[in-house]
């Protein structure tokens, strides 16, 4: 665990930047509005000449340091941030840094495999429809600490990554987990660290209450984990007002219920009002590429979900179009998760086409003719190919959904390209 130092420690200190990606700017902004001139920038990738490379000095120079603050893309597994933990220097993370002088009884930080980022935005929406001041934060946007950020808030809901869970010595006063499976696996050193180190934040010092996905068979398993005081919530318990929002699947029903429940624990006003509740649900906007509708072309309708990288949010989509006919793009860059859960899963679905692209899609061919015969497979050279192919395969009244349970690095600099690949596979079909 990391020590547990706050942004004002600082001071007077000789301070090591290790990334410079967007936490890492935010960083630097930090340390300049504390009179901090960093000894030194240090980059696994540096792109200017004033930041060294980690492997070309970088890391002498930081064991230079008095304290290191560091990116979350930087593993806690990895033996030259172990070294400088063993040769005496701090390693610290911004939002380790900001909880362990923030007024947590105000902060909510909202983690899980999948769907933090839409229960994220659905809390957020919700306390805003209350009257309240929020600043979504972390993992989501806005780093908390940076100095752009707006500081006259009433509270901060802030998304936390597994990477950024392992730079936390002090938690906030509620911790909402929204679901656990495998991810990241190559980052954390297996999949039981992974898990152990995504669900470190519930049982940090100062968290009042964690409020976990009920219908997750697997975080029930390590319920241990989470702290003495758990409120579960299952999608069953829906009242109603989850319509207003107007999200497709019964995910998003649960990842709306997680987020009125852990805004009930923190002392939202009015969160625990039914009637107040439906009535801020309404006008939320969603996020892009989460089972979003981008078009329809002779009845087919296509859904955009890219943000969907590991099975079990891919799992849910499928499941929020019970009754048709779905042509599911899969795969991606491959980071060797098991996909046996997808198979299984997809079991007996004989209304449904996997196309499976590359990189993992022969993986994913293999571990769904072996574990899911009823599913018709096929592989594709690329995402338009699919398009074409499961659009054919959809016609008349089907759905083809980019959900590929596997990042988009390697072909794609990110999800929002490949959604955007996926957008103008579907606009050239309509254009037909």
């Amino acid at each position: 665990m990391p020590p547990t130092i706050s942004w004002s420690d600082l001071r007077d200190r000789r301070v090591g930047v290790w990334g410079l990606g967007v936490e890492g700017r935010a960083n630097l902004r930090k340390l300049a509005e504390l009179g901090v001139a960093p000894q030194v920038l240090v980059d696994d990738r540096p792109a200017t000449d004033d930041v060294v490379g980690t492997e070309a000095g970088g890391l002498e120079a930081l064991a230079a340091c008095d304290v290191v603050v560091k990116s979350p893309g930087i593993s806690r597994t990895r033996e030259d941030l172990r070294a400088l933990e063993g040769a005496g220097v701090p390693v610290a993370g911004g939002l380790g840094l900001w909880l362990a002088e923030a007024d947590r009884d105000r902060v909510l930080c909202i983690t899980g495999t999948k769907g933090k980022s839409t229960t994220t935005a659905i809390a957020g929406h919700l306390a805003t429809g209350l009257g309240q001041r929020v600043l979504l934060g972390g993992n989501f946007g806005t780093a908390p600490w940076d100095p752009e950020a707006p500081q006259d808030v009433d509270w901060w809901v802030v998304e936390t990554s597994s990477y950024q869970a392992t730079d936390v010595t002090l938690g906030p006063a509620v911790v909402a987990v929204t679901s656990l499976s495998q991810d990241h696996l190559d980052w954390h050193g297996g999949i039981e660290n992974y898990y152990r180190d995504k669900l470190s934040l519930c049982s940090r010092p100062g968290v009042r209450s964690v409020v976990a996905d009920g219908d997750s068979a697997l975080l029930a398993e390590h319920a241990d984990l989470l702290g003495p005081s758990v409120t579960w919530v299952r999608s069953t318990d829906d009242p109603g007002w989850t319509a207003g929002l107007g999200l497709l699947g019964e995910h998003n029903v649960r990842n709306a219920l997680v987020a009125r429940a852990a805004l009930v624990a923190l002392g939202v006003p009015g969160a625990d009002d039914d009637d107040r509740i439906a009535a801020a649900a309404h006008d939320f906007a969603g996020l892009g590429s989460r089972l979003r509708p981008v078009g329809r072309v002779d009845g087919v309708d296509f859904v955009d979900d890219s943000l969907s990288t590991n099975v079990l949010p891919t799992l849910a989509a499928v499941d929020a179009f019970r009754g048709r006919r779905v042509a599911l793009l899969v795969g991606g860059h491959d980071r060797g998760i098991d996909y046996a859960p997808l198979a299984e899963g997809l079991t007996g679905r004989t209304d449904l086409l996997a196309i499976c692209l590359p990189d993992s899609g022969p993986r994913i061919a293999t571990a769904l003719r072996s574990g899911a015969p009823d599913v018709d497979v096929r592989e594709v050279a690329d995402l338009p190919e699919g398009v074409r192919t499961g659009f054919e395969w959809a016609r008349p009244d089907g759905v083809v959904l980019l959900s590929p349970a596997a990042p988009s690095f390697g072909r794609y600099r990110n999800y929002e390209e490949r959604a955007a690949d996926f957008v103008r596979a579907v606009e050239q079909l309509s254009s037909r």
